[in-house]
């Protein structure tokens, strides 16, 4: 299915998401995603992640202490983050996938360009009751449709008042529940073939690699330059997949 170039461009993707990851300590499902999506279709680029999202998401979740008061604060917002995924994954099937790229290109302009902003909802702990489950249902529908864990998931975790060590494992906790329930989703619409199945877990490798790399890079340069960077980054990938989305409209 793949020839040797694409594989090497799958390798190198995961190096540069595990590096981004290893500075500053997300990204690695969007960056790889996102690079992914410009070398092969999104099923497909969705059922690669699986793997490296998983593990380095799994290890995120469980370290720090705080993994108990995670789950039992944001229980209802995980519990539809995740339920949700196979409502979402339908439209894999069923949806013109270069309109499905372009909302994945969408959600990435959108996530880059509120992070440059400074942009910060506050939710009160009443609020939560509701908009929990609430935005826990959009996100897993939208991680079902595009594979993209981040909108609006992350930014419920930033307005909700966690602290850094809490938000940071709370990531951790959406990520892995959202790859199991989108390996889960995939597999029942027969997306998740034994290749992709055996190249994700080959795409560990160099991700953790990568990670590596970016822990020793983050103690010589600044975080906030490297995140600046990299949203703006982001923001250009995404303007990119949007553009050749509609481009496949034409």
């Amino acid at each position: 299915m793949f020839d040797v170039l694409t594989i090497l461009a799958i390798a190198g993707t995961f190096l540069i998401a595990g590096a981004v990851k290893g500075v500053v300590g997300l990204g690695l499902p969007t960056v790889s995603l996102a690079l992914l999506t410009v070398a092969t279709d999104l099923p497909s680029a969705m059922a690669l992640l699986l793997v490296p999202s998983f593990v380095t998401n799994f290890w995120q979740a469980v370290v720090g202490g705080n993994a108990g008061a995670v789950l039992r604060r944001l229980w209802p917002f995980l519990l539809m983050a995740t339920v949700t995924v196979w409502l979402g994954a339908t439209a894999l099937t069923r949806v013109d996938l270069a309109l499905l790229s372009g909302l994945l290109g969408t959600l990435l302009i959108v996530y880059a360009t509120l992070n440059l902003a400074g942009f910060r909802l506050a939710i009160t702990p009443r609020q939560e009751l509701w908009a929990g489950p609430l935005v826990g249902s959009a996100n897993g529908i939208l991680t079902g449709m595009t594979g993209s864990f981040v909108v609006p998931g992350v930014l419920y975790l930033q307005a909700i008042g966690l602290s850094r060590d809490m938000l940071i494992q709370a990531m951790g906790t959406l990520f892995t529940a959202s790859t199991l329930a989108l390996a889960v989703a995939l597999q029942g619409n027969n997306l998740l073939t034994i290749e992709l199945a055996t190249l994700s877990a080959a795409a560990l490798l160099p991700a953790v690699v990568g990670m590596v790399v970016g822990q020793r890079i983050r103690q010589r340069l600044s975080e906030q330059l490297f995140r600046r960077v990299f949203f703006i980054a982001l923001l250009i990938l995404g303007g990119y997949i949007v553009a050749s989305a509609f481009s496949g409209f034409t």
